[in-house]
């Protein structure tokens, strides 16, 4: 049994998708980087001690700390600038943004929707709140909230991919599919798009798949993300090398990645037999992940193909002290028990049952 990455949870998911935008919040700080930000930030502190009022200088700060991840600075200065300027659009949309991506949803949309009241016509606010009914699963409010965004903008790349997952939510594969294409021809680096096209026209078996993780991958050459999904595609549509060598791929990006390591032994096992090399894939996906029970599982289906019985069945028992409920470990051991395989767990029950003066037939 292969293992395909889980589905990242919705609100997990857009909020990541704010990676992709280039203006917003980040704006009035341009290239910003880790080792200008000390001189940036003792620039823009000397005119806050000049100009305490000024609202815009607290944006401008703001913007800044959020280019390092400093979230908690960011918030602050974000609710310093509303509070100098509440009049402000923009300044509701970004500390909707910092409260959306600390996952506070409710307030976040509080701010979004603020910033709708004072400008109408903002594409980003309408775009924004869009985001949370999403989240929470207002799906037609959503749709009326993207189709207003892209009313006032119709090139607003985030507004088809917000569609898109609208759609996508709601069964319209077509339709998803047709939106986010729309989004990748106004934003062509919109890596998330490409990665959410890749995934539907995986699940249709479609080769089109391949393209798309191709092309989040020139966006974001060492996407985990993408090379999975990529090995995932090849993997389930008989291209096994492409396959391990997106996994390798990983490893060599994240060597600790157990799932990279588990989905190379599942294809080595059971696409290319190659049992002695797929145990070493999964006994290294269960070395970073003790708690794996599917490659505990599945290095003991290698093991009985080997004849290494009693190895199998000791990891088959592992996998169940991990998942008791685990049907197939079970199974396992049931088919090992009749070919005479030593099944400790048994045994213990056995002792335990003499030592407590029961027998089998009392």
């Amino acid at each position: 049994m292969s293992v395909r990455s889980s589905i990242v949870p919705l609100t997990l998911c857009l909020i990541a998708c704010g990676s992709d935008r280039s203006e917003g919040e980040h704006a009035m700080i341009t290239g910003t980087g880790s080792d200008t930000f000390p001189e940036q930030l003792l620039e823009i502190e000397s005119r806050i001690v000049d100009h305490p009022d000024d609202a815009a200088l607290y944006a401008e700060r703001a913007a800044l700390y959020r280019s390092v991840d400093s979230v908690r600075q960011a918030t602050n200065d974000w609710m310093r600038a509303v509070s100098l300027d509440s009049t402000n659009a923009a300044y509701h949309v970004a500390l909707g943004d910092i409260f959306y991506a600390r996952s506070m949803v409710q307030v976040a949309q509080r701010e979004f929707r603020k910033a709708m009241d004072l400008d109408p016509s903002s594409a980003e606010a309408h775009l924004r709140s869009a985001e949370i009914e999403l989240v929470l699963r207002n799906y037609g409010k959503a749709l009326d909230l993207v189709n207003e965004g892209l009313r006032i903008d119709p090139h607003a790349a985030q507004g088809y991919f917000l569609k898109g997952w609208v759609y996508k939510e709601t069964g319209d594969t077509v339709r998803a599919i047709s939106s986010l294409r729309t989004a990748v021809e106004q934003d062509p680096g919109f890596y998330n798009a490409f990665v959410q096209l890749g995934y539907l026209s995986a699940a249709r078996r479609d080769p089109l798949a391949l393209q798309y993780y191709n092309t989040a991958l020139e966006i974001r050459p060492n996407s985990v993300e993408a090379l999975y999904d990529k090995g995932m595609f090849a993997q389930e549509n008989g291209m096994d090398s492409l396959a391990l060598e997106c996994y390798a791929r990983i490893r060599s990006i994240d060597p600790e990645n157990a799932l990279a390591w588990y989905n190379s032994g599942w294809v080595r096992m059971e696409h290319l037999g190659d049992l002695r090399h797929a145990i070493g894939d999964l006994s290294e996906a269960i070395r970073l992940e003790t708690n794996y029970y599917q490659a505990w599982y599945n290095r003991g289906v290698a093991m009985e193909r080997l004849g290494s019985l009693d190895s199998a069945a000791a990891d088959y028992q592992v996998a169940l002290m991990i998942r008791p409920d685990y049907d197939l470990a079970a199974q396992g051991l049931q088919r090992l028990q009749t070919k005479g395989a030593y099944i400790k767990l048994f045994d213990k029950e056995r002792s335990g049952a003499q030592r407590s003066g029961t027998t089998s037939g009392e």
